[in-house]
């Protein structure tokens, strides 16, 4: 219970000073928790309300890990300033439109939207899109049994962005340990804050795609018991790309430490999290 605490307070320092750690998002003294205080105060309500609407009377499961990505998929590339929530058009080939976004799930898209267009009929042109995603990134943690805290806010809205450069900076499911570590380091991250951030895949989904060479090609290192598993979900050589497993495979609902304690067990689905406890 303990390392849950640790964790998750580690965790919650950096949702809320993403802008401060990722690049050219907002300076750390432009955020604060009362930011919409006077022009926005019902802020958190509304955005709340629109997840509980999204999530009811049928709960949609790819919301909540597919929110909490898509935060991070923003803050990687030029800090949270929600970049990756711009649609692409002929002249600019937007974050959106980048290889390694096109999986992020239509249902994060969604909520933002329907809680950005909320949020306009109540307070227009006040409350930003990546503070919008930031509190979201905190209700679906919240909403899976994990923490609740505090959201500062201030965030700008970024008017930048590029697939290219996204495509070019996102960690890849296949990079060893050693990629991992000069990527986060080139933001001005640490390996603590690669370990910690990683910590979020204790609940969502992987594309079998995203591991398939692991488990065909017999790959010692990872647990046999869950290769027999997700080899029936993913089977060769016919690979479905709609097809996803869980990338904790004991807890894939709850936001819990579990998922530290599998990658020990070889548990851990993609090589970046196999990587982390193993090298």
């Amino acid at each position: 219970m303990g390392l849950v605490i640790v964790i998750i307070a580690v965790m919650v320092v950096y949702f809320n000073n993403y802008s401060v750690s990722f690049v050219n998002s907002a300076s750390s003294s432009s955020l604060s928790v009362g930011f919409y205080d006077e022009s926005c105060p019902r802020v958190e309500d509304i955005i709340y309300d629109e997840l509980v609407k999204k999530m009811s009377p049928i709960p949609r499961n790819i919301t909540i890990p597919g929110t909490l990505r898509l935060f991070f998929h923003d803050c990687y590339v030029q800090g949270c300033d929600g970049s990756v929530l711009i649609l692409p058009t002929d002249d600019n080939n937007s974050e959106r439109n980048a290889s390694i976004n096109l999986s992020l799930a239509g249902d994060a898209f969604d909520i933002v939207d329907k809680a950005k267009a909320a949020l306009e009929k109540e307070c227009p042109g006040v409350v930003s899109c990546p503070d919008i995603l930031a509190i979201l990134a905190r209700d679906v943690v919240h909403w899976w049994e994990g923490p609740h805290w505090e959201v500062e806010k201030g965030r700008r809205d970024g008017l930048i962005s590029n697939a290219t450069e996204a495509q070019l900076l996102m960690p890849k499911s296949d990079e060893n340990i050693t990629t991992l570590i000069r990527g986060f380091e080139s933001i001005g991250l640490s390996t603590a804050d690669l370990v910690t951030l990683s910590g979020a895949h204790t609940i969502g989904f992987t594309h079998c795609i995203e591991f398939a060479s692991r488990i065909f090609h017999n790959d010692t290192t990872l647990n046999s018991t869950i290769r027999e598993k997700v080899i029936l979900s993913c089977p060769f050589p016919k690979i479905d790309r709609n097809v996803a497993e869980a990338l904790d495979q004991t807890s894939e609902f709850v936001f819990d430490n579990k998922f530290y304690k599998s990658l020990r067990q070889r548990k851990g689905l993609l090589l970046t999290d196999h990587v982390l406890a193993f090298g």
